[in-house]
């Protein structure tokens, strides 16, 4: 059960590896696939994108060209980058596009960001907390959504499918379908595209419309530019009243008159030249016409209508609009005596004067002021405001400086000072004002190019150094830095272009050949002779290459040459040609007929060129060896002569051989040893002396020195034995050995047998005898011992028993009886000699 269930445990977690191995394969954006795959894989899907669209066009792709940038960036590695938290988005990640802007983020990151949007602003401005429905906007483009907006479940572009399914043939995030959004703006046409990113293209269906001016005949175009101007006079008449609108045909209203007339003012006093199209204005002077009442004039500026009646006619109030007088108009109100009793300036105290012309002087009452703040009191003149000069502590609402304004009555002015923070980009610093939350995303885009600057990507601010620069199909225009007129031709590239692979081709100097070797004019070197570490805590710094030129290598044309020995003819390289040896050894016959030259292939003068190659010149070598011809048989001395033509002379030397007998040293002339046969070489190594080898029976052989086996007839008289030994014979060697003859025992013998045997039986009856008395006496001290008797009666017991004679004196018998039988032995065979 445990193997079953930790074989399970192994299975699942091998099934989850794969799955992730899976989906990292497919996920987009931060992998590279093969460029050529990768290109027509993309070119199909696009083209499928398009083709409901294009069938309304004819194939025309001119509109397509947005919303194209927006699927190959959804295709390029690094261009689609959630600004929230500066990483890639990739296929199998769940996203939220921007209706605004179009801009994609990760599901989690837009969600904690208007979580966070909205508390923010809630805390700030929310007295009940959390109950008002505030908007939170676009971290890109700040387009506002409502809190009931907030993104919680991940949807295709289209918004028809959650959770669309990774498919590697379909735009990635995509759910395959057609869009089917309305344009915009709207013209009750649907999106024809499948289902993709950025906006929707123009509405490609076929209308039939006329122009602005409605002069023109109805004719067909297309939904997106149905709105078209015939380019005729507008004729329509301006506002001016007098003139038409000469401007081509145009949508919306005509523009203001462009013509200039001279107009009156609405006083009618001043005429100036102004334009026709506000022919309505007023001048600077006053009006200055007698009012009805006839004693004063009306002093409005330039106006239009009536001047009314005088202001001063009718009934007036006193100064404190406590009492009414009717009086002309050209006699002033007087003062009615009473208090004037208006609220002064301070809001809290009325004015104690009589009734006066003219504004209340200043409160000068003394009153018990509280500063703006509430923290401190002071006695002081009522007009006068207490501002007390304690700091505020509060924090602003950007929760991180203070408010440091002396006397804040608590409604603390937000903060203005610069936030000053990193962005997430890490190049640029937020602008805005200092604020509560994490700032907006950076707004500056990047443009990613290759080295030419033909392709680029426009990535967000801060990704452009994890974003590989895109592949350009341009080729690299930089020169070549060989000696080639023209380098290879590959694409364009950062960094140094690759090594020239072209020949060499040059022409070598000492030879004339061209150099068939690849391009070496930039060859990397490894850099020698660098610092050396002082010590073993100094880290080795690792190879330096350097580029340099390096020569051409020596020239490789095979050349055919001979040898210096003349004995092969060899393809060597350019570079090597002249005298060589073939490292073989020369192999010309010396004088001496029997060697030959053991030297090294070397050069050799022919002296004679009609005895032909296999002569020895004088420059071999000279033979300085003895005769190496083979001897006669059983000649040991070499040759006296050196190394020599034809046969050897005789051997003359002395030659020191063995006797048969293999004791006595002969000197015999080698010669006649070699040429002797047989018998003769048999009595040569004769010694005249008696052979000293024994015959099998122990005796010397009679015979005189001789080869081979010695004859076995042995005459010489042994000494022969009864089986007892006690009888002993002289008889001839050869009959004993072939046992023609015994000496058998007599009756004394025998006698002498039996008494011993005799013996021994004694012995071996004494000695069974000693073992039964051992036994028994073991087997009574055993039944003792179950009885329980005493110790002192067992050990009474075992002193009471006597020895028998034979048991005491068996050690001393022995070696005396042993005596006597080998002197009576001895006596018996001496005695019969």
């Amino acid at each position: 059960l445990m193997s079953q269930k930790k074989f399970e445990e192994i299975k699942k977690s091998n099934q989850a590896a794969a799955r992730k191995l899976l989906e990292e394969h497919c996920s987009s954006s931060s992998e590279e696939e093969g460029d050529e795959d990768l290109e027509g894989k993309q070119g199909k899907i696009v083209a499928n994108t398009f083709t409901t669209y294009t069938t309304h066009t004819d194939g025309d792709i001119h509109e397509l060209e947005r919303t194209k940038q927006y699927l190959n960036e959804a295709f390029q590695a690094g261009a689609m980058t959630c600004l929230i938290c500066i990483a890639s988005v990739k296929r199998n990640q769940a996203v939220w596009s921007c209706s605004g802007c179009f801009c994609i983020f990760h599901m989690p990151c837009i969600q904690k960001w208007a979580k966070d949007s909205q508390f923010l602003v809630s805390s700030v401005t929310d007295d009940d907390f959390g109950k008002k429905d505030y908007p939170w906007p676009c971290p890109k483009c700040r387009f506002e959504y409502k809190r009931s907006e907030t993104p919680s479940r991940y949807y295709c572009y289209c918004g028809k499918v959650e959770d669309p399914p990774l498919d590697p043939w379909l735009v990635p995030h995509s759910c395959g379908q057609v869009c089917e959004r309305e344009f915009k703006p709207s013209c009750g046409h649907k999106c024809l595209l499948l289902c993709h990113p950025g906006p929707c293209p123009p509405c490609p269906k076929m209308v039939t419309t006329t122009c602005y001016c409605k002069k023109a005949k109805p004719i067909p175009r297309r939904c997106s530019a149905k709105q078209w101007s015939c380019q005729l006079p507008c004729g329509r008449k301006l506002l001016c009243g007098h003139h038409k609108c000469e401007n081509p045909c145009h949508a919306g209203n005509c523009q203001p008159c462009p013509r200039v007339s001279r107009q009156k003012c609405v006083c009618g006093k001043k005429v100036a030249e102004r334009s026709c199209a506000s022919p309505v204005w007023h001048c600077d002077q006053v009006c200055g016409k007698t009012l009805p009442c006839g004693n004063h004039t009306c002093e409005q500026v330039c106006h239009v209508g009536a001047c009314g009646e005088c202001p001063r006619s009718g009934k007036r109030s006193c100064p404190c609009q406590k009492s009414k007088f009717s009086l002309p108009c050209t006699e002033d109100v007087p003062t009615c005596g009473d208090s004037c009793d208006k609220i002064l300036e301070c809001g809290i105290h009325r004015c104690s004067q009589r009734c006066h012309r003219g504004p209340c002087e200043t409160c000068r009452q003394e009153v018990e002021k509280q500063c703006r703040c509430g923290k401190h009191t002071k006695r002081m003149p009522c007009h006068k405001p207490y501002l007390c000069e304690t700091k505020c502590v509060k924090m602003r609402d950007c929760q991180k400086h203070q408010c440091r304004r002396k006397c804040c009555p608590g409604n603390c002015p937000p903060c203005d000072q610069n936030c000053g923070r990193t962005l997430g980009c890490r190049n640029h610093k937020c602008p805005s004002v200092c604020h509560r939350g994490s700032c907006y995303p950076c707004p500056e885009t990047v443009d990613v190019k290759c080295n030419c600057g033909n392709a680029k990507v426009t990535v967000p601010c801060g990704r452009e150094r994890t974003t590989r620069p895109p592949k350009c199909k341009e080729l690299c225009s930089r020169p070549p830095t060989c000696h080639h007129a023209n380098q290879e031709k590959h694409r364009c590239h950062f960094g140094p272009c690759p090594p020239c692979h072209q020949p060499c081709q040059k022409v070598l100097e000492k030879c004339g050949h061209l150099c068939p070797e690849s391009c070496h004019d930039q060859a990397l070197v490894k850099q020698t002779g660098r610092h050396q570490p002082s010590g073993p805590w100094e880290q080795p710094a690792e190879p330096a290459f350097i580029q340099t030129a390096l020569p051409c290598p020596p020239c490789q044309v095979p050349i055919p040459v001979e040898c210096l020995g003349k004995h092969e003819v060899s393809p060597l390289p350019c570079h090597a040609v002249g005298p060589y040896s073939c490292k073989r050894l020369c192999g010309r016959m010396l004088r001496c007929q029997n060697h030959t030259c053991m030297k090294e292939c070397h050069k050799v003068t022919e002296v004679d060129s009609s005895t032909g190659k296999n002569k020895a010149g004088p420059e071999c070598l000279h033979c300085e060896e003895g005769c190496s011809k083979s001897r006669p048989a059983g000649c040991p001395h070499p040759c006296v002569l050196p190394c020599h033509p034809g046969k050897c002379p005789p051997c003359v030397q002395m030659l020191r051989i063995k006797c048969h007998c293999k004791i006595t040293s002969l000197y015999v002339e080698c010669r006649k040893i070699t040429t002797a046969d047989v018998s003769e070489k048999n009595l040569l190594s004769c010694c005249k002396n008696q052979c000293p080898k024994e015959l099998p029976c122990g005796h010397r052989c009679k015979e005189m020195c001789h080869p081979g086996e010695c004859p076995f007839n042995c005459n010489q008289k042994v000494k022969l034995r009864c089986p007892c030994k006690r009888i002993k014979r002289e008889l001839p060697c050869n009959k004993v050995r072939e046992n023609q003859v015994s000496v058998e025992c007599d009756a004394t013998c025998k006698e002498m047998k039996r008494k011993a045997s005799e013996i021994k039986e004694a012995e071996a009856t004494a000695a069974l005898e000693e073992e039964k008395r051992r036994q028994q006496a073991e087997l009574e001290a055993f039944e003792n011992r179950l009885k329980g008797r005493r110790k002192k009666s067992r050990k009474r017991d075992e002193v009471a028993m006597e020895l028998s004679p034979w048991q005491k004196y068996k050690s001393y018998l022995l070696p005396v009886c042993a005596v006597v039988v080998a002197v009576l032995m001895w006596y018996i065979f001496h005695g019969v000699d």
